[in-house]
């Protein structure tokens, strides 16, 4: 595939640190009226701090305008019922708790002072109330208030932490100190506060009627949810506090939404036929007589945003949406690296509403036609707000978040294409050249392996890969067979099998992009991943000396360690590999990158962050002191204070920290 004359260069190439003049826009809410929408913009402060503020844009003049201010997290505005008030969710007292803001301006006030804060809010219909989630000990009360001012790293008495339950850690969270989840209704005006519930693990979503007598919400109240993973839909009656159970505790439900008549409540699920990599569908409950559906059960297709990136990290989902008619409902999926806009009718027809080569992450329907506003990504484009027609699909752009900084920078734009695998299969890929290449130049080529496994790479803007472009190297990124995007078949290829065909599906890419793209180096390649991606860089360097330099972040190396140590090993183990350490240790042993790692010639650059629970640093440990031991080419960067999700939500200066690193690494070795 020959190269085009380059044109000159009037722009330059993006760089590590342009992360801290990114703008991020998410979470667009239409005001009752229809008239102007609220929304956030997250960005990386002078102190090198993400603050995210609450702009608000008017449909009339086109003009936007920033809401609020300060050094602060201002997060999830929702308008009242009359259009008066912004209930949103901000840290600026200390922890995150629900604030009030009026519509026509002026000062936020305070309505909760919880003690361990608030997520999540919903209005009453009638606009007297909201509904929230906070959290309680055991021996804790709705009436003790947040601590102020008190500084979170001051000393404390040390204690032991008593462990008793099977989850007594999560990645996102850190060890478990017995809270639990309660419901509480708030009132708007007073701020007084009622439990509707008494505590549960986890409540992931719930939803409002819209006569305002009662709460949908979706949670696992099995007598022992640390063996069950199913999230079944509860009914509360606010008034009398009855709790009724609608679903038969076989799925895994959430993103509740009532339709408009209050008769049918929807949810995002499904029923674990393939454990972790089943598809998503859209279902639907009679609330009266409990009669399930699934909408979507004969499309091939997964519901929800299955998209990997490093920009879009706690974006809320817009999860279901009535239209207003109740005939159906809207929803987001993924499909060949898009995640697209559809509509599904009662009677399952599903109809494309918003599609093309781009990630849409955010939507507002509005209240009164056929109209909505999306935030939309694609691989040029960081992120915007548009105007969208819920007829014609047709976009028009409302907001430019990053204008001068999209104008300063060439980005390289991925050219899509799809290969066979060695044994057939259909895999889809993308190449991204530096956008300044010039005609007869060679480059050396990276390829980057996602996470999951079940993810998507796809149509989004990804800083890290526009970084390494930008330094001159082609990048290639595949989604091999157990990503999201392709179907049931596709994604659950992989269960049982890693560090198989999936291993082939990449390699058959790396063949592939060297026979057709004639500007890469065949003798400069190098390979990065993190998570499963990371599992994948080991496996990949334990097999074949083909690369000459490789960064594996946040790993697994040891599935036997792996079992015990991370926080869902105990059933992931089993779930993807098929077994645990007591019926065949041997297996869990043969599919571990660490039993080949005699065989590692390649350069490797290990990165790991210390409060990883999920790919806990043990894994990292056993990989370098084995190198090391070996004597072999490698490093391992430890990153404090951050978890697995470095990359995505990390503190900013480490995730600059950890770009350098990668780039230094590819630049010594290639």
């Amino acid at each position: 595939m020959a190269v085009h004359q380059a044109k000159k260069k009037t722009t330059r190439g993006i760089v590590a640190e342009d992360l801290f003049r990114i703008c991020f826009v998410s979470d667009p809410q239409f005001s009752p009226d229809g008239e102007k929408i609220i929304f956030v913009q997250k960005t990386i402060d002078n102190e090198r701090e993400y603050r995210s503020h609450l702009f608000l844009l008017s449909l009339a003049d086109g003009s936007v305008k920033q809401w609020t201010f300060g050094k602060r997290k201002d997060a999830f505005p929702r308008w009242s019922p009359d259009g008066k008030t912004i209930a949103f969710l901000s840290n600026r007292s200390g922890k995150t708790q629900v604030w009030l803001l009026p519509a026509d301006g002026g000062e936020a006030n305070q309505l909760t002072f919880l003690k361990n804060g608030v997520r999540q809010l919903r209005w009453s219909p009638n606009g007297r109330f909201l509904i929230a989630l906070t959290s309680l000990g055991k021996e804790e009360s709705l009436k003790e208030r947040e601590e102020k001012n008190k500084n979170e790293k001051e000393k404390r008495e040390l204690t032991p932490l008593i462990v008793e339950r099977l989850q007594y850690k999560s990645d996102a969270a850190g060890f478990r100190d017995d809270k639990q989840d309660v419901l509480i209704r708030i009132d708007a005006e007073t701020g007084e506060i009622q439990a509707l519930t008494d505590g549960d693990d986890e409540i992931v979503s719930f939803a409002i009627s819209p006569d305002g007598k009662t709460v949908a919400f979706a949670a696992n109240r099995s007598e022992d949810p640390d063996f069950t993973f199913t999230r079944d839909i509860f009914l509360l009656d606010i008034d009398s506090g009855k709790t009724t159970k609608i679903t038969d505790g076989n799925g895994l439900f959430t993103s509740l939404s009532w339709s408009p008549d209050g008769k049918m409540l929807a949810a995002i699920g499904h029923e674990l036929e393939y454990l972790g990599a089943t598809l998503n569908r859209v279902w639907t409950f009679d609330v009266s007589s409990g009669e399930k559906r699934t909408l979507t059960a004969n499309w091939d297709v997964h519901v929800g945003d299955a998209m990997v990136g490093d920009m879009h990290s706690g974006a809320p989902s817009p999860g279901l949406i009535w239209d207003k008619e109740g005939n159906g409902l809207y929803f987001l999926a993924s499909e060949r690296g898009r995640v697209n806009l559809y509509h599904v009718a009662l009677d399952g027809t599903i109809t494309p509403a918003v599609i093309g080569d781009f990630h849409l992450y955010g939507l507002t329907i509005h209240p009164h036609n056929h109209m909505a506003v999306a935030a939309i990504s694609d691989p040029t484009h960081i992120g915007d707000l548009y105007a969208v027609s819920l007829r014609d699909g047709r976009r028009d752009k409302l907001t430019n978040a990053n204008e001068e900084l999209e104008k300063e920078l060439a980005f390289s734009k991925p050219e899509a294409f799809s290969y066979p695998s060695r044994d057939g299969w259909n895999i889809q890929g993308w190449l991204m050249k530096p956008p300044h290449l010039e005609e007869g130049q060679k480059v050396p080529m990276i390829v980057e392996i996602h996470g999951g496994p079940h993810a998507m790479y796809g149509f989004t803007f990804f800083h890290e890969m526009q970084v390494l472009a930008a330094k001159g190297y082609a990048v290639l990124f595949t989604n091999p067979r157990g990503s999201h995007g392709y179907g049931q078949t596709f994604v659950n290829a992989v269960r049982g099998d890693y560090g198989g065909m999936d291993y082939e599906d990449i390699m058959s890419g790396v063949e592939y992009a060297l026979a057709h793209f004639d500007f890469i180096d065949e003798t400069r390649l190098g390979v990065t991943g993190g998570s499963y991606g990371g599992f994948m860089t080991n496996w990949i360097v334990g097999h074949t000396d083909r690369f000459k330099a490789a960064v594996t972040q946040r790993s697994i190396s040891n599935w036997l360690s792996f079992y015990g140590v991370s926080d869902i090993g105990y059933f992931f183990t089993e779930w993807e590999v098929g077994c645990n350490v007591w019926e065949n240790p041997e297996r869990l042993w043969r599919h571990s990158p660490l039993k080949y790692v005699n065989n590692i010639r390649t350069p490797l650059l290990i990165l790991h962050s210390e409060k990883d629970y999920r790919c806990p640093i043990e894994q990292a440990e056993q990989l370098f002191i084995a190198l090391k031991h070996l004597k072999r080419k490698t490093k391992l960067v430890r990153f404090p204070e951050a978890n697995h999700d470095l990359s995505r939500s990390g503190p900013p200066t480490l995730r600059l920290e950890r770009l350098n690193h990668i780039v230094g690494w590819f630049e010594k070795y290639l």
